[in-house]
């Protein structure tokens, strides 16, 4: 018998717990789940780009997106990462590519299921800033102003589908099914995420779209006549005639339209009303998930950011996750829950009315253009603020960001052959919760009432998404630690359960004697540092081109670039009963990465919210560099996240801070964060190469 070495590590390669000799599968209503040490994270991707939403396909297979508009394919069988498709999307604030998703019958081998859905904010004209007038940022939608001053920032996220080709999606496959309106130029909450019942029916759930930094951290119903729309989330969550903040419930015909299902939250033909709508009254629901076997819809939404409650404006913030079993409103802006009613307020006279009623909200927002009377709202199962919570005290404290995971469909034919993986059967049908911000999973068993940790000694580093794959295992994508890039923590990660066999995945290491010249460029590649937790003896496996096949199979090998371009030189370790893992070295032939250097301002200095921010951006590359392609992102951090407010173009220029209402610059943890990149245009059978650089700002008052 093997020795089984206990370790607890983490490598770009993967986050290994010591084995135990049980095989706990356990049942639901266990004591206790099973110990983290019959678990393991291996890492799929370390290199993800600045990740959103991932997809498992049937053959365990991952699709996961980036904001800037990426998507890439990890190949379990070969540890290759490639990329899949890259669409060109407008970026300003939160904008970009968001969400992906199969098609229900996805991989039956019939055609027409071969889809992949994605939400996506397609460029369109809006106005981007004009790097040769440093001055002025023509990206920005103006805070006031009259309706043909905002007319220009109108514009819309699609959601579409496209045909997946084997390993790549078709972008001329595309079949537009709905769009979106929204107000661009101007910061928040444009996010989606993508579900299908086990009828076939796609939810789409939809942000708000309003800016919440100008309401002293509650309720945004600003509703003066010169003000942005955007200011006023009764004008898209409150609006039964409009599709933001709202969860939509369609059916997709073959051509890429769709009908509505019976049973939405109002009857096609009802006016004032979208009948896509099932649930409204949202302002993030930045997650969602389905449970197949039940039909629950398990939602999670985002709170305003005051820490207090204030009998003049309302409650404090929190967040929010629900089941939705049936239509319903959810009642933002009007309401936290159906219990923390907001006060009406005058953002002209400063004035506070009476408490909005949550049985019976009315919306009368001159910017309504749906129903006055609102349904009552419903209340959520779990709900929370940053201190402790009284009624789920298991959440601790923190930042809010919800985030709903998938409910486990346990399926005892993945716990066999050689080395399952495959999650054991005490968390059959549990919907997992992770939290944004407070890096973590809970499992929240019947409905919420009975709340307990999930692999607390395992590593989820904001976890952005997570699915449960036909193997069993749970994948997920992990944002890092950082703002609007590709994050140094970020990864793409599998988390397995071993208690089975108890063998544990290797630990790939691959380096190289150089990453980046000219062709003909020879690399020398070593796995010095590779090692397997059991003591087991190792296959190696070498793609240095990344086409899939296999160039070496000794540990330490040579390879000569006859071609320009970027290669993942990936090495593949596997031990005697088949569990494996990857890692890989960027190479660059013929284009060296750009190197980009936010000379001002500089990282750690000091700010005041409303000052204006003069930037300098040096970029050193092999090609000539086009300032009018560096982008400089101002962010609003807030404790570990951040909000982009504006983009900025050039070399040089200034940036208009503001500042945000609701938030102590003296109490809250708050940072002004400047994001610097530059995208090469690659050529010449070269692909196009970002760098990026960054600094934080401390505000002064």
């Amino acid at each position: 018998m093997r020795a089984r070495t206990a370790i607890a590590a983490m490598t770009a390669a993967a986050i290994l717990m010591p084995a135990a000799a049980a095989n706990a599968t356990g049942t639901a209503g266990a004591a206790a789940p099973p110990p983290d040490d019959q678990f393991q994270k291996v890492t799929l991707n370390d290199n993800p780009g600045e990740p959103m939403d991932l997809a498992v396909l049937p053959d365990s297979r991952v699709l996961h997106t980036t904001r800037p508009g990426e998507v890439w394919l990890h190949d379990p069988k070969s540890g290759l990462n490639t990329l899949a498709a890259r669409l060109d999307v407008y970026q300003h604030d939160e904008e970009g590519l968001q969400s992906i998703a199969l098609s229900p019958g996805f991989g039956t081998g019939s055609k027409k299921d071969d889809w992949v859905y994605l939400y996506y904010s397609p460029p369109l004209d809006t106005p981007v800033d004009d790097p040769a007038t440093p001055d002025v940022n023509e990206g920005d939608a103006p805070f006031t102003g009259a309706p043909q001053d905002f007319a220009p920032f109108k514009g819309l996220i699609r959601l579409s589908r496209f045909r997946f080709t084997g390993s790549t999606l078709d972008l001329r496959s595309e079949q537009r099914i709905l769009d979106v309106p929204v107000d661009r130029g101007i910061c928040c909450h444009v996010g989606g995420d993508i579900v299908f019942d086990a009828d076939g029916h796609l939810y789409l759930s939809t942000g708000d779209d309003t800016n919440p930094f100008f309401s002293d951290g509650y309720t945004p119903i600003d509703e003066r006549a010169d003000r942005n729309p955007a200011f006023d989330a009764q004008r898209s969550s409150g609006n039964t005639n409009d599709l933001r903040g709202k969860i939509l419930r369609i059916a997709v015909r073959d051509d890429g339209s769709y009908t509505i299902p019976r049973g939405n939250l109002f009857k096609p033909g009802t006016a004032g009303t979208r009948p896509e709508i099932y649930a409204m009254g949202l302002r993030n629901p930045f997650r969602i998930e389905l449970n197949r076997r039940t039909g629950d819809l398990y939602v999670a939404d985002y709170s305003p950011d005051a820490d207090e409650a204030d009998p003049r404006r309302g409650p404090a913030g929190h967040g929010k996750w629900a089941v939705v079993r049936k239509p319903g409103n959810y009642g933002w802006p009007y309401c936290a829950t159906a219990r923390l009613p907001y006060v009406d307020y005058d953002f002209a006279t400063g004035a506070s009315g009476g408490s909005f009623s949550c049985a019976a909200p009315v919306n009368e927002s001159p910017r309504n253009t749906g129903l006055r009377q609102l349904p009552p709202v419903v209340q959520p199962e779990v709900w929370y603020s940053y201190g402790p919570s009284q009624e789920f005290p298991q959440l601790g404290t923190g930042g809010i960001g919800p985030m709903a995971g998938p409910a486990y469909d346990f399926d005892p034919r993945a716990t066999r052959g050689r080395a399952p993986v495959a999650w054991p059967k005490y968390y059959d049908g549990v919907p997992l919760f992770h939290e944004w911000t407070r890096d973590y999973v809970k499992a929240f068993h019947d409905d919420g009432r009975r709340i307990e940790d999930v692999l607390p000694s395992l590593v989820f580093d904001n976890p952005m998404d997570m699915e449960f794959g036909p193997d069993g295992a749970l994948y997920v994508l992990e944002y890092g630690d950082g703002f609007f890039s590709e994050n140094p923590d970020a990864q793409l990660a599998r988390f397995d359960y071993i208690g089975y066999t108890g063998n544990h995945t290797p630990i790939p290491v691959a380096s190289a004697s150089v990453t980046a010249g000219h062709a003909p460029l020879t690399v020398a590649f070593t796995s010095a540092g590779t090692s397997d937790p059991d003591g087991d003896r190792l296959r190696y496996a070498w793609d240095f081109d990344a086409d899939g096949r296999v160039d070496s199979r000794s540990p330490d090998a040579s390879y000569t670039y006859q071609q320009n371009g970027l290669y993942n030189a990936t090495l593949r370790v596997t031990d005697p009963d088949g569990m494996s893992a990857a890692t890989s070295v960027r190479i660059v032939v013929g284009n060296a990465a750009p190197v980009v250097e936010l000379v001002r301002p500089a990282d750690g200095g000091q700010f005041s919210f409303g000052d204006v921010v003069e930037f300098e951006v040096r970029v050193t590359d092999d090609q000539a560099v086009d300032c009018a392609n560096v982008t400089v992102d101002y962010i609003l951090g807030h404790d570990d996240h951040g909000h982009p407010q504006t983009t900025a173009r050039g070399c040089t220029g200034s940036i208009q801070t503001t500042e945000p209402s609701g938030h102590d610059p003296e109490n809250d943890d708050l940072t002004g964060v400047f994001v610097a990149t530059y995208t090469d245009p690659g050529g010449d059978g070269l692909p196009p190469l970002t760098g990026s650089d960054q600094a934080v700002l401390e505000p002064t008052s």
